[in-house]
């Protein structure tokens, strides 16, 4: 998933990127606003910092679990909930039908594993810092 995050990023610095993005930001309801506020490059940019940053956060969430949750959480407020599939135009084959996904539906379908993966790494890193809170005793435990 870091090296998924790393390079998915690194791509959002090139002007290639930076165009295939448009029908994504354009049709998605809860990013189009990134193109008034940071023009067509600087989306992609802004994209590919939290792309970098969700990589760095996943990196260093191995050692640190609170990180590890404040990624997930981060990630999912930003862009990955994927949200603009069913918005996507011509994204279902007219003559099969949902669920015939063309165009640029395929293409968003990884980023709902990836969202799958992410909600099972926010839930182990939930477990496991429940676990080291309760063997440090800082949890209370109703008895007194």
């Amino acid at each position: 998933m870091v090296i998924m995050f790393f390079f998915f990023g690194y791509q959002k610095w090139w002007p290639f990127e930076a165009e295939r993005l448009v029908p994504f930001i354009s049709n998605g309801p809860l990013i189009f606003w990134l193109y008034p506020l940071f023009a067509h490059q600087g989306a992609s940019w802004f994209l590919g910092v939290c792309e970098w940053t969700f990589g760095a956060l996943l990196f260093v969430g191995f050692w640190d679990k609170w990180l590890g949750i404040w990624r997930r959480r981060l990630d999912g407020d930003l862009h990955r909930d994927r949200h603009d599939i069913p918005f996507m135009p011509d994204g279902w084959d007219p003559v099969a039908g949902f669920p015939a996904m063309t165009g640029n539906v395929p293409f968003l379908m990884k980023d709902v594993v990836v969202l799958a993966v992410s909600l099972y790494l926010l839930r182990q890193d939930v477990v496991r810092v429940a676990r080291r809170t309760k063997a440090m005793g800082l949890v209370h435990s109703g008895q007194e």
